[in-house]
C-alpha cells in the first residue's frame, strides 16, 4: 500500500493528514513535502491527523520527530489527533506522546492553537 498524503494550510499551522502507510518507501515523500510548505508558509505549528494511518515504522517515527523538532525550534508546537489504535501502540511505545500533545479530533486540535 501507499501513502496519501493532504497538506492543508490554515494561518500558521499546517494540517497533515495521512492515509495508508508510513513507512521507509514513503517516508522521505512526507519530509519533502512538509519541509517546503513549512518554509513556503512560515509554518508555526503542525496537526497530524493519523485517524487513516493504517502502519507506521520507525522511518514514520524520524520524520514526525523531524518536523517536530523543526518547529519546536521556532516556539510551534505540534498535535496529533484522531490517530488509529496501532499507530498509538507506537506512539505510546516511543514514547512520543511524551513530547507531542494527543488531541481527540481535528477540529479540538485546531482549536487548541487558535485556528478553528
Amino acid at each position: 500500500m501507499s501513502l496519501s498524503i493532504n497538506l492543508e494550510t490554515r494561518n500558521n499551522v499546517l494540517l497533515i493528514r495521512l492515509v495508508g502507510e508510513l513507512d521507509h518507501h514513503t517516508a522521505e515523500d512526507l519530509r519533502s513535502k512538509v519541509d517546503h510548505t513549512i518554509e513556503e508558509n512560515r509554518i508555526e505549528h503542525i496537526v497530524l491527523n493519523l485517524e487513516a494511518l493504517s502502519f507506521m515504522d520507525s522511518s514514520g517515527l524520524g520524520v514526525i520527530l523531524g518536523r517536530y523538532n523543526k518547529v519546536k525550534s521556532s516556539g510551534g508546537e505540534m498535535v496529533v489527533c484522531a490517530i488509529s489504535p496501532a499507530v498509538k501502540r507506537l506512539f505510546e511505545m516511543s514514547g512520543m506522546f511524551k513530547i507531542i500533545r494527543l488531541e481527540e479530533n481535528e477540529q479540538h486540535a485546531l482549536m487548541t492553537l487558535g485556528v478553528a
